[in-house]
């Protein structure tokens, strides 16, 4: 579920591209590839106690009155959000240790396609949280997303969490409320239905003009870029200024030629500079960083930036695509679904 660039392009009614662009298979030339060059060496509050009215001391008997505990301000869950997530409410009579909540946890976070999560309200901190051992937790909520890149949830999935969190409920000495669920599909559906319209995931191909490179000279001249190795094979990445945040590009090579015995005995003459674009905030300006990394990179790997028709982009094609991208900014916003935001981020997966 997303708008490619073919169709950010084709909104303004001039070039139209191919959609988003997957890896080119690479090829091996005569010629010898570039490589890489040998680096040089180098507290809880309480309310005060209750006064006694005047005369009280007198009395026989005296009504005592315990102070008052103040509790925490409950706050808002940064992993559960109602705009993304159908919400199971689960209370409790007492406080339940975080050890019993782990104990029953369901064996896997997930219904189907769709993740789901078990919070608890720490009766100290006043926070939802997963639960943890040490802790006591006064009530649980349970949720479920409802829509991602594989699409909405339906009656086989929500059935499932409804099944999950029910033993879990039940372990705990819990009682559970779910939200109907013909429902949550419809509001599902309709999510869905808006994240299909308003998703970009936009990429370029960056091709060799002459000579191939060997993925040691794709590394290092992409590190001179502050590109890092990313967690798959193949996969570099340009890092968020933000702790914990996704990556705000990536470049992408062939995945076997990463796991080869001798990746430098290979050669490539395709990479793939990917924007996912609900996941990094409008702010950072990642779709002019996604332009100037092209640019850059194309310079020093010697390289044309086409599309997967070996068609070469030029200076109208991104001004084109950043025309449409600000109105899908705006539109996510109005949603409160803004880029870069953790319902957008968790929305758009």
């Amino acid at each position: 579920m997303s708008i490619t660039l073919t169709q950010l392009l084709a909104m303004t009614g001039g070039v139209v591209l191919a959609g988003v662009i997957a890896h080119g298979a690479w090829q091996a030339r005569k010629a010898g590839p570039k490589r890489a060059v040998p680096p040089m060496e180098e507290p809880s509050f309480d309310a005060p106690p209750a006064m006694p009215t005047e005369g009280a001391a007198e009395a026989e008997s005296l009504e005592v009155t315990l102070p008052a505990v103040a509790r925490p301000l409950r706050r808002q869950s940064a992993r559960i959000d109602a705009l993304i997530d159908a919400i199971a409410a689960i209370t409790v009579e007492g406080p339940v240790s975080g050890e019993m909540a782990l104990q029953h946890q369901p064996g896997s976070r997930r219904a189907g396609t769709k993740p789901l999560q078990i919070e608890g309200l720490n009766t100290e901190t006043g926070d939802w949280e997963l639960p943890a051992p040490g802790q006591r937790y006064s009530e649980f909520q349970a949720g479920l997303k409802m829509a991602n890149r594989s699409g909405a949830v339906n009656e086989i999935e929500y059935s499932e969490f409804v099944q999950k969190i029910q033993a879990f409920a039940d372990g705990i000495g819990g009682f559970v409320q779910f939200p109907d669920m013909l429902d949550v599909v419809a509001r599902a559906r309709e999510l869905d239905q808006f994240a299909a319209s308003h998703d970009a995931q936009l990429a370029l191909l960056l091709r060799a003009k002459a000579a191939a490179w060997t993925p040691g000279f794709v590394q290092q001249a992409a590190g001179r870029h502050g590109f890092v190795a990313g967690a798959l094979p193949g996969r570099l990445v340009l890092p968020s200024g933000e702790e914990g945040a996704p990556p705000v590009l990536t470049l992408q090579f062939d995945a076997q030629a990463a796991l080869a015995e001798d990746p430098e005995a290979l050669s490539l003459r395709e990479l793939t500079l990917a924007l996912d674009v609900p996941q990094t905030a409008a702010e950072q300006e990642p779709f002019a960083l996604w332009q100037e990394s092209a640019r850059s990179l194309s310079r020093d790997l010697e390289a044309e930036v086409c599309d997967d028709r070996g068609q070469v982009l030029g200076l109208h094609a991104f001004a084109a695509i950043d025309v449409e991208l600000k109105k899908l900014y705006e539109a996510l916003a109005e949603r409160d679904l803004a880029a870069g935001s953790p319902a957008a981020r968790r929305l758009f997966s």
